[in-house]
C-alpha cells in the first residue's frame, strides 16, 4: 500500500535536505567520480521508470478520453517544457556545471553566486515535476505504480540534491547559502505532491493520465541530459552507458519484484 501523500511529502523531504547536505557538512563534496556513477545509475532508474511505468500507466488511465495525438503531445510537453527551461537559462543541468569545475577547478575559481541562484532555480522547478509525477500516481487507484514512482524519484532526487549541495558550496562560497539552496530545493517536491494530489483527486480519470504522460516526458528529458555529458566524452563514455544499464536493471528488478508481491 502507498503512504498516504504528506507521508510521501515528509519522506522526499528528508531525502532532500539529508543528500543535499552531505556535501556541506563533509569531505564528499571532492568525490567526482562518485556523483557521476550515482548520477548515472539514478538516470537509467528513471529513463526504465518512464518507459515501463509512467508512460504505459499514464496511457491506460487516458485510455477513451484521450486521442492517440493527445497522448503522445503530453510527453512532448514535459519535454519540451524542460527543454524551454534549459534555453530560458534557468534549467542548466547543476552537473554539467559541477563536471566543468572538476575539469578547471584552480585557486582562481571565481564564484558566480547570481549564476548559482538560477541553476538552483531551475533545479527546484525539475524538482516540483517531480513532485507532479508522484502526486499523480497517488491520485490513481494503483498503488504499486504510485509505489514505482516514487522509487524512481528518490533515486534521482539523490544525485540532484548532493549536486546542488556541491555546486551551491563551490559557487556561494559559504555554507549558510548553500544551505539555503538545498533548503529550497528540497521543498519544491514535497510541496508538489501535495498541490498535484488535491488537484488532481476530483478531476476526470483522462486528464490524470494526461498529467502521468507530461511527468514521463520530463523525466526522459531530465534522465538524458544528466547523463549526456559524460556519455559524448571519450573519458567517461563506456562508464557512463554502464551506469546507465545498472540503473535500468535495477529497475527491471524492482519491477519483477513488486509485480511478483502483488500477485501473491
Amino acid at each position: 500500500m502507498l503512504p498516504a501523500p504528506y507521508d510521501l511529502a515528509v519522506l522526499t523531504l528528508l531525502v532532500g535536505l539529508v543528500a543535499g547536505g552531505l556535501p556541506i557538512l563533509s569531505g564528499l563534496d571532492k568525490r567526482e567520480g562518485f556523483l557521476q556513477r550515482l548520477t548515472g545509475v539514478a538516470a537509467g532508474v528513471l529513463i526504465a521508470s518512464a518507459m515501463l511505468v509512467v508512460i504505459p500507466e499514464g496511457f491506460h488511465v487516458a485510455e477513451g478520453g484521450a486521442e492517440g495525438l493527445a497522448l503522445g503531445g503530453a510527453i512532448l510537453a514535459g519535454f519540451l517544457f524542460m527543454l524551454v527551461l534549459e534555453c530560458s537559462g534557468i534549467g542548466h543541468s547543476v552537473h554539467e556545471e559541477h563536471h566543468d569545475h572538476s575539469h578547471s577547478h584552480g585557486h582562481d575559481h571565481v564564484h558566480h553566486p547570481e549564476n548559482a541562484l538560477m541553476v538552483v532555480i531551475g533545479l527546484t522547478i525539475h524538482a516540483a515535476t517531480d513532485g507532479l509525477a508522484i502526486g499523480a500516481a497517488a491520485a490513481t487507484e494503483h498503488a504499486e505504480v504510485g509505489l514505482l514512482v516514487l522509487i524512481a524519484v528518490l533515486a534521482h532526487k539523490v544525485p540532484a540534491a548532493f549536486s546542488v549541495g556541491v555546486f551551491s558550496l563551490h559557487e556561494r562560497g559559504e555554507s549558510r547559502d548553500a544551505w539555503r539552496d538545498v533548503i529550497l530545493f528540497a521543498w519544491a517536491t514535497p510541496v508538489m505532491i501535495l498541490v498535484a494530489f488535491t488537484l488532481l483527486q476530483n478531476i476526470e480519470e483522462y486528464m490524470l493520465g494526461l498529467a502521468m504522460l507530461f511527468s514521463g516526458g520530463t523525466f526522459l528529458y531530465v534522465a538524458t541530459v544528466d547523463v549526456l555529458p559524460d556519455v559524448h566524452s571519450p573519458e567517461t563514455g563506456k562508464a557512463a552507458l554502464l551506469n546507465v544499464l545498472i540503473g535500468v536493471a535495477l529497475m527491471l528488478a524492482i519491477l519483477l519484484l513488486v509485480g511478483d508481491l502483488h500477485a501473491h
